[in-house]
């Protein structure tokens, strides 16, 4: 049954904030634009704003599972951040064998055959270990000619679409380049690349960085590392964990300035990087076969004494990690909306989500004032009841 809504206040196409309407039919927006709809509303909201579903494109867990547990726990973290608004997800699986991340990610094939997930991300294994963050040194390696052909040649590279990887490694330009001559988007990340290797890197054929900033050698006057590289890049795409621990609310600001000077603010995205506590409770977690301790909502790895150490991850929402920008980084609402929605998308290719316009998928967002999500609809059903300010 058709259905139109009515907004406001939406996050329209072009990135601003406005008038919007969309009819909804068969769980596709038939129509979408501005001024008044041919007909009344079906839903008018007058309060908050419409916007796309979220879309996060690195996230290993939540709800207290984690994907490398396979599809039943990956129902697990995709009901619980959906509930936050996040209605595309991504499976990043930390790094292990080559071998059991390709039993790890045909485990996830019916999620992605049934589009509960837009795909896999591996993040690993092949990582710098100066800047390995929470993922196990045992495992960690240079890439291989015979590695990346299994990837490619095995069923399981239909589901790949992001592979993280540091390019300063053994084979690490040529494994850049037949990744994504492959159709698969390498993001820099835990690395410990020189300026010079990341710029070979983004040549070869790398778009992302994965959590700028973070698990990549810091910037440096005479040596200023992958960071700046990668922000003036015009073409990278800009991973940002926006939770108040990963990153300075000053260093967001920069890195969006950055971006606008070059290319545009489409290339900031916004991810959770969320491991199994999200939307759960503080407590002792697994990444990986790593032990983790979460502590008022902050994820750090455990030494064999008990010491927290490294960040493992975070306990992010989308919902969250946009208000955050909003509030307390000063991104303007539109700008931090985007960069949950249009732009993780445009970074992976996924071009029926993100974006209030004909063709996509109904995916929707209602927030209130706050920032807060009130109402979540995927494929044109509401997932929640209850909602004030429409009509």
């Amino acid at each position: 049954m058709d259905q139109i809504i009515r907004a406001d206040a939406a996050l329209r196409p072009d990135g601003s904030i406005g008038p919007w309407w969309v009819r909804v039919s068969g769980g596709v927006i038939l129509e979408a634009q501005g001024g008044d709809p041919p007909e009344q509303a079906d839903l008018h909201v007058r309060d908050g704003v419409l916007s796309p579903g979220f879309v996060d494109v690195h996230v290993h867990g939540g709800g207290g599972a984690d994907f490398t547990e396979g599809a039943d726990a990956g129902r697990t973290v995709i009901a619980a951040h959906r509930a936050h608004g996040t209605t595309t997800m991504v499976a990043s699986l930390v790094s292990a064998p080559v071998d059991d991340l390709l039993v790890q990610t045909e485990k996830l094939r019916p999620l992605v055959d049934s589009s509960e997930l837009a795909g896999v991300h591996w993040e690993g294994p092949w990582l710098s270990n100066e800047h390995r963050g929470a993922h196990d040194p045992e495992v960690l390696t240079a890439p291989t000619v015979q590695q990346i052909s299994a990837l490619i040649g095995h069923p399981a590279a239909q589901l790949v679409r992001y592979v993280t990887l540091a390019p300063e490694l053994d084979n690490g330009i040529e494994a850049t380049r037949e990744l994504t001559n492959h159709g698969i988007t390498v993001g820099v990340g835990h690395t410990n690349a020189s300026h010079a290797v990341t710029s070979q890197a983004l040549t070869a054929g790398a778009t992302a960085a994965t959590h700028l900033f973070n698990g990549m050698r810091p910037l440096h006057h005479r040596e200023p590392g992958p960071a700046v590289a990668l922000l003036h890049h015009a073409e990278a795409f800009l991973e940002i964990i926006a939770d108040g621990v990963h990153l300075h609310p000053a260093v967001i600001r920069h890195a969006w300035a950055s971006a606008q000077a070059r290319g545009g603010s489409r290339r900031i995205v916004l991810v959770s990087d969320a491991m199994a506590a999200a939307t759960a409770h503080d407590g002792d977690y697994v990444l990986g076969n790593l032990p983790v301790r979460v502590t008022r909502g902050t994820a750090r790895l455990l030494t064999d004494g008990g010491e927290e150490t490294s960040i493992a991850g975070s306990t992010l929402t989308m919902e969250a990690a946009m208000r955050y920008c909003i509030r307390k980084a000063d991104i303007p609402a539109e700008d931090a909306l985007s960069a949950a929605t249009a732009h993780p998308a445009a970074m992976l290719g996924l071009e029926n989500v993100g974006s209030l316009r004909p063709g996509s998928r109904a995916d929707m967002v209602l927030l209130n004032s706050s920032w807060k999500v009130r109402r979540v609809m995927r494929a044109g059903q509401w997932l929640t009841r209850g909602l004030e300010g429409t009509s």
